[in-house]
């Protein structure tokens, strides 16, 4: 039998498989026992009782972390015009047409968020297939297709820390909820605020309970289930 690590027998420890922690207390283990030359990054994964296959059971929409994402989003924006001006001024990363398109066309890749004027998804409609499978194809559910006088505005939410969320084909939603280097408040704060945001989000289609399980984590560390109620709570408190 292999020897535990010094680390997974802290891990042994500290968490109990079979408990349902309070919101806070996960988030403290969560960060007692991130490894401590990576930061790592705090994630949120939610079971949902929904069949994704039905488009009356599909869970999509977007939320701004009060305290961000602790990266930076690169965003790139299709716009023309006054609207690219705005983009610019917001701090998008990179602005442009047809000659954009063609970069990215090209297999250029370096960036997180894509957002289109609405006049642009002219130019945007071709790079479906490029788009499509990352994930980052602008849409109007997704609000990262705007009109041209919003553009500096959902610009400026993304770069400081407006995320998406999806229930992908397993029922599940996974979203990244902060760094391990924040402080158990702001932890609190951000997974809070997404799990208030997932809920609200429920289908009317869906009947019974909706959220089956909720977990925290850090990139490399154990799951930590949560009481949703105490989530919820943090929530209705700010």
């Amino acid at each position: 039998m292999a020897k535990l690590t010094k680390h997974q027998k802290k891990v042994q420890e500290r968490v109990d498989i079979e408990k349902i922690y309070p919101l806070g207390e996960a988030i403290e283990i969560a960060r007692e026992l991130r490894r401590p030359n990576f930061d790592e990054t705090v994630e949120l994964h939610m079971r949902l009782n929904v069949d994704p296959r039905h488009a009356d059971q599909q869970v999509r929409g977007t939320v701004s972390l009060p305290h961000g994402t602790g990266r930076t989003t690169r965003v790139v924006v299709f716009a023309e015009g006054e609207s690219e001006k705005l983009a610019r001024e917001a701090g998008a990363d990179e602005v442009g047409g047809d000659e954009l398109a063609a970069k990215i066309k090209g297999g250029w890749t370096e960036f997180d968020a894509v957002v289109a004027t609405q006049p642009m998804m002219r130019v945007v409609g071709r790079l479906g297939p490029v788009l499509g499978p990352r994930g980052l194809m602008p849409s109007p559910k997704a609000g990262t297709v705007v009109s041209p006088q919003d553009v500096g505005e959902v610009v400026a939410q993304l770069k400081a820390g407006r995320i998406e969320f999806r229930v992908d084909k397993t029922s599940n939603i996974h979203v990244p909820v902060g760094k391990a280097s924040f402080d158990v408040a702001q932890l609190t704060v951000n997974t809070a605020t997404v799990i208030d945001a997932v809920v609200r989000a429920r289908p009317p289609a869906v009947k019974g309970q909706y959220v089956m399980s909720t977990v925290l984590a850090t990139s490399m560390g154990p799951g930590l289930k949560i009481d949703l109620a105490s989530a919820l709570a943090e929530e209705a408190t700010e």
